[in-house]
């Protein structure tokens, strides 16, 4: 398919932007570890011509990448991915849209803390903004039945920026379809062992066949394990970073306004004051980082 680079941002916001909204239609219907690892044998499946094409499937099983694509398989789709499916049973996808943005906060730290990268004015001033937006949901809904997974996304979002920053160790010269091959290949390995302690504690591997259970079955595995990440690495190589980050960080928008078109959820004022704050304290960052040549 052919389409422009901004095309591709737009595809690359949609796609994220319906994450939430297909998470929450499987809540019921698929169990969330069972969609995360039959979602990734997707993948698999969707990069494995280009893979087999390319003959990379000797470099996709290196040893010196091997472990760095274990942790990032890992950490940036087995266990995070689970976990935002289970919090979707207890909050809505708008909730879920706005505190997934305080994977910024993460990615300051661990920048500092692993790459020596130190935060400047600008991006410590972008992250209190996210902060005080995600308190203003936490506090909102504290106690109530939503909390339980707002709470689990907000914690859980640090997994993805530690899968982030080893990628940013792996060499140069690796394809980035080939990461994203590695991200679902190697994220099996966990995702077997979290339905082995399913089956040991005798816990259900719920997949009701309904066209709703494959229609999210099929988002999961060819947009948001697939296709998003070509869009991704298309628009950024060849527009500005910022524009295509500004972009992508009003996706919450999306997801809010879906989810309450769809009957999911009600808008509410704390929802639309956390979501300006959070999106405005994100873009910060983004362009704060882009104008020092991060």
């Amino acid at each position: 398919m052919h389409y422009s680079p901004l095309m591709a941002a737009w595809i690359c916001w949609a796609i994220v932007g319906l994450s939430p909204i297909m998470g929450k239609y499987a809540a019921g219907l698929i169990s969330p570890a069972v969609l995360v690892f039959l979602g990734t044998l997707l993948g698999v499946l969707y990069f494995a011509p280009w893979v087999t094409k390319n003959h990379k499937w000797e470099e996709l099983f290196a040893p010196q990448t091997a472990l760095k694509f274990l942790f990032i398989g890992t950490f940036g789709t087995a266990l995070p991915f689970t976990v935002f499916l289970i919090a979707l049973h207890y909050t809505t996808p708008g909730n879920a849209a706005i505190l997934q943005q305080s994977e910024l906060i993460y990615s300051l730290l661990f920048a500092a803390l692993f790459l020596k990268e130190f935060p400047g004015r600008g991006q410590l001033g972008g992250s209190a903004l996210i902060v005080l937006g995600v308190l203003i949901i936490l506090l909102k809904e504290q106690y109530t039945p939503r909390w339980t997974g707002d709470l689990l996304i907000v914690g859980s979002t640090w997994m993805l920026q530690a899968g982030s920053t080893v990628a940013k160790k792996l060499p140069k010269q690796l394809d980035y379809r080939l990461i994203g091959m590695a991200r679902n290949v190697f994220a099996l390995p966990a995702l077997l062992i979290i339905l082995g302690v399913m089956y040991a504690l005798g816990e259900p591997f719920t997949f009701r066949s309904t066209a709703t259970a494959w229609m999210a079955l099929g988002y999961t595995g060819i947009l948001k394990y697939g296709l998003a990440m070509v869009v991704w690495y298309k628009a950024i190589r060849a527009l500005d970073l910022s524009k295509v980050t500004a972009i992508y960080l009003s996706y919450p928008v999306l997801s809010l306004l879906l989810s309450a078109g769809l009957g999911l959820e009600q808008i509410t004022l704390h929802q639309i004051l956390g979501l300006v704050i959070t999106c405005a304290g994100a873009y910060w960052v983004s362009l704060t980082v882009q104008k020092e040549g991060h």
